[in-house]
């Protein structure tokens, strides 16, 4: 195979690639009925120009006839009148007339044939286009049937053009929102920080450094005030403090004798029990 036979071939090759992948069977399917609809139109207006041919010769063979009618009645009348000439010379144009008349026999019956070929071809070319017309209905609704079922199973599985626009456009949407999140959480951590005050205050940092110093030594001072408030409050209650704990002690020793004094009743009456029993 040469360079150009090959290249043609790949050329066409390709070509009924592109081909297949753009065609819609169904609108095949229906071009093709066109198709032989227009060739049954064509078979039947070939049919009617026939016809209409045949009819004319009929008409000119009719007139034929007459003519031969006619022809014959002036020889009869010719010989009446003892004109042979005359009869001669109807009787020449009679003969004239009939093999016109004769030819127009012959084709006028070719014709006839003709048309009666035309009329079965088309009865069977009419026949073949209903038939074809329900095979295509039955084949498109199959291939519509089939598309539907593609697009469905492609949708469940995800794998049509649609689907994937539409997981692409979730994708994205997820790594926005992510963006979004993640701008609020540094937003709020700026905020917690100081750094939007900071950087929307007029105060260079030495004016921030002093005012820290100021709030610091403020700080500071109430601190030594709220130490000295609470010293004075602890030696208070410590001087009572030891009031109540002399006190303390005397309760103590009382609840030391009481304790004492019921244990010494409570061993009498053991012995009480004892010289009961012996």
């Amino acid at each position: 195979m040469g360079i150009l036979s090959r290249a043609s071939y790949v050329v066409r090759s390709k070509l009924n690639a592109l081909l297949n992948r753009a065609e819609d069977p169904t609108e095949t399917l229906d071009y093709s009925y066109e198709q032989m609809r227009d060739e049954l139109q064509d078979v039947k207006q070939g049919i009617a120009d026939l016809t209409t041919q045949k009819k004319r010769l009929e008409i000119q063979k009719r007139r034929l006839e007459e003519n031969v009618e006619k022809h014959n009645e002036q020889a009869r009348e010719a010989v009446r009148q003892d004109r042979d000439d005359l009869a001669r010379q109807a009787l020449e144009k009679k003969q004239a007339k009939m093999n016109q008349i004769e030819e127009l026999e012959g084709q006028i019956a070719e014709l006839q044939s003709t048309q009666e070929n035309l009329v079965e071809k088309k009865n069977e070319l009419q026949n073949r286009i209903e038939e074809f017309r329900t095979k295509k209905e039955t084949m498109k609704a199959r291939y519509e049937a089939a598309e539907a079922s593609s697009r469905v199973s492609e949708a469940m599985t995800g794998v049509g053009d649609e689907m994937s626009d539409v997981s692409r456009a979730i994708e994205r949407a997820e790594e926005r929102t992510d963006e979004m999140e993640a701008r609020s959480e540094a937003m709020d951590e700026l905020v917690d920080t100081g750094a939007f005050e900071d950087a929307m205050s007029d105060k260079d940092s030495i004016d921030r450094e002093l005012e820290s110093g100021r709030s610091d030594a403020e700080v500071d001072s109430e601190l030594e005030t709220l130490k000295a408030e609470m010293g004075d409050g602890v030696a208070a209650e410590t001087d009572e403090g030891e009031t109540t704990d002399a006190d303390t002690e005397a309760d103590a020793e009382t609840a030391t004798a009481e304790v004492d004094v019921d244990d010494a009743e409570v061993e009498a009456e053991l012995e009480e029990l004892k010289d009961d029993e012996n």
